[in-house]
């Protein structure tokens, strides 16, 4: 039988997912958006690709239900299956790096979300903040506890935005895409091209690019975006399998690519 993938409500997804989407709901406003952004986008710790591949062997996203390895597992077998199908090294190198932002773990704390054990801050899909939550959202029956909601500031179809501003406009939850986006963004060897970077931070975004959400703040630029984040979620969400890879046995391959695209000197987290 197909494997069904993103399916939240079947009976052996574990309530630590439900209670994770409660939580993000919950406490991902505005205000501590802000205050994630002041907190972690320092750029002051330096660490090498590597490594931080590495430290995603200790790393279980606790907000997927499809998967129960460690996340660097998942990030070779997308980059693994964009190599198979031939496409651009950049692409290959995005796969292999595109849920890196959650290293962020290693620095984290349970009271913002950002740690082993408390991931709401960090994993799962994300939406929009300082505007109305939409039904597309995964267990949309908590989008109302979300204190923003009961703010007119914010709770209307267009909140602090103007229409048809685009996404790049749009503040949207904290998380691991938004943090690698902006690392990789002041990482100044960093040559991965448009598609890549949009690759990275909006993979997540799963209300717009899977839940046709959002289309009162879209831009014709975003159409753009679209097609690319639908050719990269292939690789995203349908190579999730149990397989296992040895990171060093792959790196002869990537490494050079990395190289090209991010030189050798190390990321500033």
């Amino acid at each position: 039988m197909e494997k069904v993938f993103r399916n939240y409500d079947q009976s052996d997804v574990t309530a630590a997912v439900r209670e994770h989407y409660r939580k993000m709901r919950q406490n991902q406003t505005v205000d501590y958006v802000e205050r994630m952004h002041s907190k972690y986008l320092k750029f002051d710790r330096p660490m090498g690709l590597w490594e931080a591949m590495l430290h995603l062997n200790d790393l279980i996203d606790v907000s997927d239900p499809d998967l129960d390895l460690p996340n660097v597992q998942h990030l070779i077998q997308s980059a693994e299956a964009i190599r198979e199908d031939q496409r651009p090294d950049w692409m290959q190198l995005v796969g292999l790096i595109h849920d890196l932002g959650k290293v962020m773990f290693l620095w984290g704390s349970d009271e913002d979300g950002t740690s082993q054990d408390e991931q709401w801050g960090m994993v799962g899909d994300v939406f929009a903040v300082g505007c109305a939550l939409p039904d597309s959202c995964v267990y949309p029956e908590f989008n109302q506890l979300n204190p923003d909601m009961q703010n007119p500031m914010y709770n209307t179809d267009l909140g602090i935005y103007d229409k048809g501003c685009g996404l790049d406009s749009l503040t949207l939850a904290w998380g691991h895409d938004e943090y690698l986006y902006r690392v990789l963004e002041n990482h100044e060897e960093n040559r991965i091209p448009e598609e890549g970077m949009v690759m990275i931070r909006y993979h997540s975004f799963y209300p717009w690019h899977s839940g046709g959400s959002y289309s009162q703040l879209l831009s014709e630029k975003d159409k753009q975006y679209l097609e690319w984040i639908k050719d990269f979620n292939k690789y995203d969400l349908y190579t999730k399998s149990n397989t296992i890879y040895d990171l060093e046995e792959i790196k002869d391959h990537y490494l050079p690519i990395a190289e090209k695209y991010l030189g050798t000197g190390p990321i500033f987290w």
